[in-house]
């Protein structure tokens, strides 16, 4: 969206990632109060359709128009609904949509704003890909997203978690918390995957990285492929892959022919002849928020450790500009339109 290329309208809002204090309610709200520290998740779900009742708050069917499931805060394609980088948030579903959070939630609000995504989404990619305790993971990014589902395979258990990435400030954050980290600028990361599991590949491995990925030679080149392969490649016969990479439906603008068209080049020979399973699509929010901000609470989790700057919201525009160019050290903002 910020690079132009999904049809997001001028003058709409930015910001799925909300977490913030109730001003006012509603006539028709009854579980909250002015006053309540919440967080909502990206998606925006009304919470009695057929899939909400299911647990699929991410395909609402009620929360765009006829024909598309699901809604989301600020995002291309996704709804008329404005995002929270702003002063004010108007939350629609509000007593179904909303996590109340406990009396630390000042204290820790740069912990549970991540519940509003990148945490969830990172544990629903262990999820996707069937990670048990004992498992040997595989990871593709170190971005946000990608770091969010290594600290979760950490909390569940994982024997090894391997983050494969080229920025140095990422997988110094991957170490950080006991992942081993694989440069791809620097090594085949396949290769070191097959090496530390002593021939056999991870047992599961999650892409987090999605249809924008590159290698290493040619950074603004896209390779909208490379991650899938190597995924293949690196996982086990009969071992999960979970892809909560963005890929869309189409992209114009791409370099590349298929990409185009939504599509990829997949090893699909080998992912079958593997055996392997497969399982994508957005994070269900509420499916894993709740039980995530406990783990803040508790003090079992602390998904803050990937910020690197907390900064007033007039400054997002040269924040974006240094997140996008991937510059060292921005690794994660969050901003604070009330400062």
């Amino acid at each position: 969206m910020y690079e132009g290329r999904t049809d997001f309208e001028q003058g709409r809002v930015f910001g799925h990632e909300n977490l913030g204090v109730v001003m006012e309610v509603g006539p028709a709200v009854e579980r909250l109060k002015p006053g309540d520290w919440v967080c909502m998740p990206f998606n925006i779900s009304c919470g009695h359709c057929r899939n909400c009742e299911r647990g699929l708050t991410a395909y609402c069917l009620k929360a765009n128009e006829p024909g598309v499931a699901g809604g989301a805060f600020g995002f291309a394609d996704m709804g008329p609904w404005q995002g929270g980088q702003a002063e004010y948030l108007r939350v629609p579903w509000a007593d179904f949509m909303c996590l109340k959070l406990p009396p630390d939630a000042q204290e820790k609000q740069s912990d549970y704003v991540m519940c509003a995504d990148i945490f969830p989404t990172g544990w629903h990619a262990t999820e996707l890909a069937g990670m048990q305790p004992g498992d040997a993971v595989v990871i593709y990014g170190a971005g946000p997203v990608g770091m969010m589902a290594a600290h979760s395979a950490m909390i569940k258990g994982a024997c090894s978690v391997m983050v494969v990435d080229c920025h140095s400030d990422r997988l110094q954050l991957a170490e950080s918390i006991g992942a081993i980290a694989i440069d791809f600028s620097k090594e085949d990361p396949v290769q070191r995957v097959m090496d530390l599991t002593h021939g056999k590949g991870a047992d599961v491995g999650c892409e987090c990285v999605g249809y924008q990925c590159h290698d290493h030679h040619h950074h603004r080149q896209e390779r909208p492929n490379l991650t899938m392969n190597n995924l293949v490649n690196s996982v086990k016969f009969t071992g999960g892959i979970g892809v909560v990479g963005v890929f869309i439906p189409e992209d114009p603008n791409a370099p590349d022919a298929l990409q185009k068209e939504g599509k990829i080049a997949l090893d699909w020979g080998q992912l079958w002849f593997k055996g392997q399973r497969v399982a994508t699509g957005q994070c269900n929010v509420k499916a894993y928020n709740r039980q995530l901000r406990d783990l803040i609470h508790a003090g079992r989790a602390k998904p803050s450790f990937i910020v690197s700057h907390e900064l007033k919201l007039d400054q997002a525009p040269d924040a974006y500009q240094h997140f996008d160019s991937r510059d060292h050290g921005w690794t994660k903002v969050i901003l604070h339109p009330g400062s």
